[in-house]
């Protein structure tokens, strides 16, 4: 664990969350550095690599020092939720570190920025008396809905009804969704359980935080941007979105990319639905027969990209199409079996659709690729990504919702090829988000924020 000198008066740290949270505060912690602050950034020997690649040669000591803890060791539980385990493990090995590492720090940081699954860093922060800001990787709606929903606890009258409909009246426009469709967190939440009262603890150190800093653009949620200004205080929100670096991030292979690359190539321009659920979701093998039966009814050119073994937390060999499927359509489609270049995929002219989880750095990479979405939302905060995309702005087409609304592959081949068709309004709409979203950070609202963000952190005292 490093002790190296850093910064002095403008000295930061930043604690950011491991998989598909790490990249977006990786990105912040490079535009904060760009603006004068030194930044201490907490990572575990998994993400010390992305380090090498991205900020030590051009940020050495003092400007940017990371500080390196063990990653926690979760053993799969089936009886326990993901979330609750991790965060829980995270908090017991970092806290007492951190701690040590703040007394013996010759030059400690005058704030601490963090995710927002890790609330138990707002308690830490007080310790020392500074403030605390949460970094939200997902929308401004969504960390609205959670605000509510651990605030005010709404509850099911009849527990085995998993269609109870939760209206969430503190939060613009009232959202309401089934109850299975809430985030999992919130839905495995037992009143009294050890596990769940210290997640708890964490969603209401959130709320008792000192600002708020969420990976979006004001332009694209102006509303829900100005309601978390009014729980948090006009001053202590930043939209700083979407936090994405120019160059792609990722470990897979050049020969997938190369291949899928050279593919699209020979395709005319938004005639091609590229199919990823990400890197975290895994379909049901259910689900992945009848997407094939869809693509190949749909008469569509394609790339679907295919989860591998032992992707995110599944142990098993990864998503497998039916046999012959590739054969089938051979001349209009492409599997990609494990890692691909979505960012590539999604910005070249060949892709006029993206049939997706609703994962909120998929979808900043979509709109600002000014791509329309198809939404399949399956689990976190999916549900509420594909809502915003349909209902508020307009720029998506609802197709499935976890395993609940499963399209038939009659259903599923019709909305594949309508997507294609250049005068839908939602493509239109979504070429408009894209400039907007281009232009908010360069030199826009989000280059603003970051300014302003870097600014106030170098005044505190």
């Amino acid at each position: 664990m490093s002790n190296t000198p850093t910064g002095g008066s403008n000295h930061i740290l930043i604690y950011p969350f491991s998989s598909t949270h790490f990249h977006p505060m990786l990105e912040l912690t490079r535009r904060l550095l760009t603006r004068g602050l030194f930044v201490t950034l907490v990572v575990t020997p998994n993400e010390l690599s992305f380090l090498q690649q991205q900020l030590l040669l051009l940020y050495p000591p003092p400007s940017f020092q990371p500080l390196v803890l063990p990653a926690p060791q979760v053993t799969d539980d089936p009886t326990r939720n993901w979330v609750f385990a991790n965060v829980r493990a995270m908090r017991d090995l970092h806290y007492p570190a951190l701690l040590d590492w703040f007394r013996s720090h010759p030059s400690p940081p005058k704030a601490v920025i963090s995710d927002l699954l890790l609330g138990w860093t707002h308690q830490l922060a007080s310790e020392f008396g500074v403030p605390r800001l949460v970094f939200s990787p997902t929308s401004a709606l969504a960390v609205s809905v959670f605000n509510s929903l651990w605030r005010d606890l709404p509850k099911k009258e009849d527990p085995g009804d998993e269609d109870f409909s939760v209206s969430l009246e503190t939060v613009p426009n009232s959202p309401s969704y089934p109850w299975w469709q809430l985030p999992p967190p919130y839905v495995d939440y037992k009143e009294g359980d050890s596990d769940s009262e210290f997640y708890r603890s964490c969603e209401l150190g959130n709320l008792a935080s000192w600002g708020v800093v969420v990976n979006s653009f004001t332009e694209l949620e102006r509303v829900y941007v100005d309601h978390l200004k009014e729980e948090y205080g006009s001053g202590r929100v930043w939209a700083v979105g979407p936090l994405k670096p120019d160059e792609e991030e990722g470990s897979g292979s050049q020969s997938n990319e190369d291949g899928v690359m050279k593919w699209l190539d020979q395709r005319r321009n938004g005639s091609v639905v590229f199919v990823c659920f990400g890197s975290w979701v895994q379909l049901t093998q259910s689900q992945v027969n009848g997407l094939a039966e869809g693509l190949e009814r749909s008469g569509v050119h394609f790339v679907w990209r295919v989860s591998g073994p032992n992707e995110g937390r599944v142990e098993d060999g990864g998503e497998v199409v039916p046999d012959g499927f590739e054969d089938r359509v051979a001349d209009r489609g492409y599997v990609v079996n494990g890692w691909a270049p979505q960012v590539a995929i999604l910005k070249h002219r060949a892709v006029g659709a993206f049939l997706s989880h609703c994962g909120w750095n998929s979808t900043l990479e979509a709109l600002t690729a000014g791509v329309l979405m198809l939404t399949w939302p399956i689990t976190a905060d999916q549900f509420i990504n594909a809502k915003l995309l349909v209902d508020d702005l307009g720029v998506a087409v609802r197709v499935g919702e976890g395993d609940r609304v499963v399209p038939g592959s009659g259903e599923l081949a019709r909305v594949l090829a309508e997507s294609l068709d250049e005068a839908r309004p939602e493509r239109v709409r979504v070429k408009k988000v894209r400039d907007i979203a281009l232009e908010a950070v360069r030199g826009g609202s989000s280059h603003r924020d970051v300014d302003e963000l870097a600014k106030r952190m170098a005044e505190l005292n």
